[in-house]
């Protein structure tokens, strides 16, 4: 008998083991879905960064008494980018939720410049804007469902002490904080010409 207790004994370390290195798995392809999801977001908040200068260069010209909403928006991106370098995603995520805001303040107050409104390039720039609110939306759900399934990993028995071992931790999510900020700008576009 003693010689079945070895095996058995020997068999539990090396099924306790297994599992152990299962949840490790689970929980590292977990954090990376979090880092992909990120990634995600982070491409399409750069693509809307990077059309935000040729946005206010276009509007400028023609909303010389909407200086401040200009001002405001190239604040807001200022700040999402300080955020961005100190790698503060949750800073990031709020100063982007109020850009999406002020944009659509902007675009709100574009209707009053029908010129503006006719302009071909402030049209494309609105079509491309709109584009990218759209895969903004797409990633930050994403990036949402893979937190979810994370912190879900990191937080539930028994995987949870895999992950304490580890030194796992949950991620948070993209979240506006202002909740007329959550909804996603809708863009009214002129007719082209």
């Amino acid at each position: 008998m003693g010689g079945y207790g070895f095996y058995i004994f020997a068999a539990a370390i090396v099924i306790a083991i297994g599992w152990a290195i299962t949840l490790y798995n689970r929980l590292v392809a977990a954090k990376q879905r979090v880092s992909e999801g990120w990634s995600g977001v982070d491409v399409q908040l750069r693509r809307r960064s990077n059309l935000i200068p040729n946005l206010v260069d276009t509007v400028k010209g023609y909303m010389e008494h909407e200086r401040s909403t200009l001002e405001k928006i190239t604040e807001l991106r200022q700040q999402s980018a300080n955020a961005e370098s100190k790698r503060d995603d949750a800073e990031r995520a709020q100063a982007e939720g109020m850009l999406s805001g002020s944009l659509l303040h902007l675009f709100a107050v574009a209707e009053n410049y029908p010129d503006l409104k006719a302009n071909q390039t402030f049209q494309d720039l609105q079509e491309n804007l709109a584009e990218i609110e759209e895969q903004i939306q797409l990633a930050r759900r994403y990036f949402n469902g893979a937190v979810r399934d994370n912190n879900i990993l990191v937080e539930t028995v028994p995987s949870n002490i895999v992950a304490k071992l580890f030194s796992f931790t949950t991620a948070a999510y993209f979240e506006v904080e202002d909740a007329s900020e959550r909804a996603v700008p809708k863009i009214e576009f002129g007719s082209k010409k």
